[in-house]
């Protein structure tokens, strides 16, 4: 009895370290303080604020699995949709099922579908490019697929060229309530080259802002179980050679007409290439051209290669969040056509299986940031109507900005909560003078002097 229950215990701790030490345990944003999901409404520039409860609700995991559930709510705040999507970001109540070691399909290629085929770090959706909308030709038209009507699925339209204007400031917007990303969840805002307007009248925000500098942080995991990053990371594969941007091995063909596919097979034509119908609008008008060895930072079919990570030093396959040089996103844009390794179903109702709940460590775990290492942006300065503090990395904890003046009154205060990346001040009302930023969380704090 007693060798049982050493054995019991040594299995039961080396569980529990596993947990401490596995990425896809440990790196959920899970909400602690019940935060809650906030949108705007069209033309409002207050947030409403919700009543779901944003990023992760509870993460479990068994000896093979891990457990997250989600509303599919972020911190950040949604909406609004100005393309006239009724739609607003609603509680989907979900269990998703990852598994603790995904391993490579070694048979024919999965191919992605439309719907969720992820999940952020923070809870929310992954889509691919698709928006369920393709040409028939039999109407010359643009019809919906699952929600509007059946399409013929010869020329697919491309959701992040297709359904930009509908996208909000954060790159994302719902579909029957699930609200979901298809490509990078920055800020349009902080894109290189702004294609989006909806940025200059509601906040900047999004689940992290890309440094070019830094290996991008693990920002979600595929279906398939593997992770998946920002678009900056080693330049090789061992983990050497600098960070450099990860670049998609899609380029988009060189045709006027559409009545081929790139591999020569003869479609039902759609289109001509034109100002309405642009190279890029749909899936098909990309062809992949196969990496060398000379070429490490380009990606592989499924937009990924086996690499070194900060979280994975004896490496894994990953997928990135593809953009351009000017931070635009490219095509595939996260995973796709095909998934590298086996789709599990990942959607479950119910856990079958004795399972543990991961409580994230305080001190020694991820919400260990110091907000010492991460860089800060404050704009405008001097701050004559208004103060914006943007956090330039991932924040994994409740952090604190206030705004204090020279005497030490607090002037305001705001949070910046996990999966989010800026606060506001208003300092219309404010005297002339010098002020202090203060930024706080439970391991660190710095300051900030600007001037009104």
């Amino acid at each position: 009895m007693k060798k049982l229950t050493l054995f019991l215990c040594l299995s039961l701790l080396a569980l529990s370290t596993f947990a401490q030490t596995n990425p896809v345990i440990s790196s959920w944003l899970q909400n602690t303080t019940d935060v809650r999901g906030r949108r705007y409404a069209a033309n409002n520039y207050t947030p409403i604020q919700g009543t779901d409860s944003a990023n992760v609700k509870t993460v479990m995991y068994s000896t093979a699995w891990v457990y997250i559930r989600a509303n599919g709510i972020p911190t950040y705040v949604t909406g609004p949709f100005l393309d006239g999507n009724p739609s607003t970001a609603t509680s989907q109540n979900a269990t998703f099922k990852l598994p603790l070691t995904p391993a490579q399909n070694m048979g024919n290629p999965i191919n992605t579908t439309g719907g969720n085929i992820g999940l952020f770090i923070n809870g929310v959706a992954l889509f691919d490019y698709r928006d369920g909308v393709s040409w028939q030709n039999s109407s010359n038209s643009l019809k919906g697929g699952p929600l509007g009507g059946m399409g013929d699925a010869v020329w697919n339209r491309d959701a992040v060229v297709g359904e930009r204007l509908g996208f909000d400031c954060a790159k994302g917007h719902p579909a029957m309530g699930n609200y979901h990303h298809h490509q990078n969840p920055s800020a349009f805002k902080l894109d290189l080259n702004v294609i989006s307007t909806v940025c200059t009248l509601y906040d900047a925000d999004g689940l992290y802002v890309i440094d070019s500098t830094k290996h991008s942080p693990l920002i979600g995991y595929a279906y398939d179980g593997f992770p998946i990053y920002g678009a900056y990371a080693y330049k090789n594969v061992d983990g050497t050679g600098g960070i450099v941007r990860m670049k998609s091995s899609y380029n988009l063909r060189n045709i006027t007409v559409r009545n081929l596919y790139a591999n020569g097979t003869t479609v039902t034509a759609g289109p001509a290439v034109n100002t309405t119908y642009p190279l890029g609008y749909f899936r098909e008008d990309y062809e992949y051209i196969p990496t060398t060895a000379s070429t490490p930072d380009y990606l592989d079919a499924h937009n990924g290669r086996f690499c070194v990570t900060p979280e994975y030093p004896n490496g894994i396959y990953c997928y990135f969040a593809t953009v351009k040089a000017n931070w635009n996103s490219a095509y595939p844009y996260v995973v796709g056509p095909t998934f590298y390794g086996t789709k599990q179903v990942s959607k479950v109702t119910s856990i079958t299986e004795p399972v543990t709940v991961y409580v994230t460590p305080v001190i020694n775990g991820l919400s260990n940031t110091n907000v010492s290492n991460i860089e800060v942006t404050v704009f405008p300065v001097p701050a004559n109507e208004l103060v914006a503090v943007q956090m330039n990395g991932l924040v994994t904890v409740n952090t604190t900005v206030s705004l204090v003046d020279m005497s030490g009154k607090l002037i305001d205060q705001k949070i910046i909560y996990p999966g989010s990346t800026i606060a506001y001040f208003d300092t219309q009302k404010l005297y002339s003078g010098n002020y202090v930023v203060t930024i706080s969380n439970v391991n660190s704090s710095r300051n900030i002097s600007i001037q009104k």
